[in-house]
């Protein structure tokens, strides 16, 4: 497998990368399974592992630590905080008091000194970034973490971040993940150029579109009904059109839709790696097989007719970050009494 440099970090990833959401409760149970996931995907030339503290809440680091002992050295681990850990309003966010917390329960669960790349799992509008960048440069400084990202970060928070790190003198944002696939191509108007100007690696998540470039959610089939009656967007019929419509291209260039979904999210030049989320070996082996697939112009002219440059189909994805004022009428409308003053 190839490699490719994570940003300016100067560290070498593989363009595959394993992500281990769904090792734990809330996806694969089994836990033995889940190490041989990893095992597998290590032998298979991965070097990458990406996980978060609220996955199965916490369980999935402990998966990890698990599969990793004794190749601990021989892989770059990733891992999240910023989302809720428990009903705990201080159990959560990019405080310094929760980083400096939660950083050694993350230590504890992958049974490891050191974190290669620490990331903030969403912008916290409580906290000031300083607030952040200040206490996760420390946790370089001390060897903790060896670098920082953000994930789900508005290209004009990553702007801000740059900016508070020039300024202070602080560690900055060496990574971003961001969603991304051929149904969510709206990183590219300005988070991938943003990232590629300060140099920032990206490693993009749900490249398979949360499973409708699977080929197992179709229009006027029922497969996966449970899972889709759980996520709306799955019933979109924008979305359910552009899948057939990639089906139909998969199919004619002799690819598995899979592999053409994979590969596209690695064509462009501002990812460094896509996250595979398998919750089965069998989901593993399927995109395993799929590695050395590269897709030409046409192909790609072909997705660019499909799905415009910079746009996301459908519904938005309800996993993504939106700004509080999207999800906050109280921050988009101004006090009664002032809306009528002159």
């Amino acid at each position: 497998m190839q490699y490719r440099t994570l940003g300016t970090t100067g560290i070498a990833v593989t363009p595959y990368a394993l992500g281990a959401m769904m090792f734990g409760a809330m996806g694969n149970p089994d836990r033995d399974e889940s190490i041989r996931m990893i095992h597998r995907a290590l032998d298979a030339g991965i070097n990458i592992v990406d996980t978060a503290d609220v996955y199965s809440t916490g369980e999935s680091e402990e998966i990890v630590g698990l599969a990793l002992k004794g190749r601990r050295d021989d892989v770059v681990l990733a891992t999240k905080l910023g989302l809720p850990m428990g009903e705990d309003p201080n159990r959560r966010g990019l405080s310094r008091r929760w980083i400096m917390t939660e950083v050694e329960h993350s230590l504890r669960r992958l049974q490891t000194d050191h974190i290669d790349l620490y990331q903030v799992h969403r912008p916290d509008p409580a906290t000031d970034v300083e607030e952040t960048l200040s206490a996760l440069s420390d946790l370089v400084r001390s060897g903790k973490v060896r670098a920082i990202g953000s994930s789900a970060m508005p290209a004009s928070e990553i702007v801000e971040a740059q900016w508070a790190a020039e300024r202070r003198g602080l560690e900055r944002f060496r990574t971003e993940q961001p969603t991304y696939s051929i149904l969510n191509r709206g990183i590219e108007s300005e988070v991938l150029p943003i990232a590629q100007r300060y140099g920032m690696g990206t490693l993009v998540w749900s490249p398979l579109a949360k499973g409708m470039l699977t080929g197992r959610i179709r229009r006027d089939q029922e497969t996966d009904l449970r899972r889709a009656a759980r996520m709306g967007n799955f019933r979109d019929e924008a979305r359910l059109e552009a899948v057939e419509k990639v089906a139909a291209l998969a199919d004619e260039a002799g690819l598995r839709m899979t592999h053409l979904a994979m590969a596209f999210a690695i064509a462009h030049p501002g990812v460094t790696s896509a996250l595979l989320g398998p919750r089965t070996m069998e989901h593993l082996e399927d995109l395993l097989e799929g590695v050395d697939v590269r897709l030409d112009d046409d192909i790609l002219d072909r997705i660019d007719e499909i799905v415009a440059p910079g746009t996301d189909v459908g519904v938005p994805d309800a996993s993504a970050y939106r700004t509080p004022p999207l999800h906050r009428a109280d921050l988009r409308r101004r006090p009664l009494e002032e809306r009528s003053a002159a």
